[in-house]
């Protein structure tokens, strides 16, 4: 288990999971690593989030500013923005920004910015098949899913469905157990979220080609 802190970008630069994501994105547009993100930061996030009241967390809505809304029939998560308001929450945005300059400098993405929110799913919620982004609008490019659940079994639901190849053919079921990371092209990948047994926890976020507008309250 890595016990020191993590804080330090450039120790990320040649880390095998980056360079593994890198060449997925390449080849396929999306990757998928369960376990991956380092334990320590995985606890790190698990421990804030034990401090985050009821209070904290929102209904997700779809949209943006004048186009926001809430529809519970399209998803019923609550979520809760993250910024740099505790050590945990940096240590956080330190490993996003050394993955945005990776695939930078590897891949040419122009990726400007990034924003993240805590996603919480009591048992039922769901989030109906969507995308991330629409073609042409060069905004969210990169998606990016970090879970949260210890000792999450493959038979407690809750499962990202990414649907993928020619005409969305077929699909990628990604059980949300502890520190599994999943990146993928957001305008190319419509997903969704299936019910789960038990509360569901994630980080979830994106990486944009221009500054991130105000995230929606």
């Amino acid at each position: 288990m890595i016990t020191e802190p993590i804080h330090e970008g450039d120790a990320y630069e040649k880390s095998p999971l980056f360079q593994i994501i890198t060449k997925n994105i390449l080849q396929h547009g999306y990757s998928i690593h369960p376990g991956a993100l380092p334990d320590a930061l995985t606890h790190r996030l698990w421990d804030y989030l034990q401090t985050l009241s009821t209070e904290q967390f929102k209904n997700a809505g779809i949209g943006r500013e004048q186009h926001y809304l809430r529809n519970h029939r399209i998803r019923s998560d609550e979520i809760c923005w993250i910024q740099d308001q505790s050590p945990a929450c940096r240590d956080w945005l330190d490993w996003a920004a050394a993955l945005q300059g990776h695939l930078n400098r590897h891949l040419y993405l122009g990726l400007k910015s990034f924003e993240s929110h805590f996603a919480h799913y009591t048992p039922g919620a769901f989030y109906k098949k969507h995308l991330d982004a629409f073609k042409g609008q060069a905004n969210r490019v990169l998606s990016l899913v970090v879970y949260l659940n210890p000792q999450w079994q493959d038979n407690d639901g809750g499962e990202l469905v990414l649907y993928v190849g020619p005409d969305e053919q077929d699909k990628l079921t990604v059980v949300p157990t502890w520190g599994t990371v999943v990146v993928f092209l957001s305008e190319e990948f419509s997903h969704e979220v299936l019910p789960a047994r038990h509360d569901r926890y994630s980080v979830t976020g994106w990486f944009r080609a221009h500054a991130s507008a105000s995230p929606v309250l």
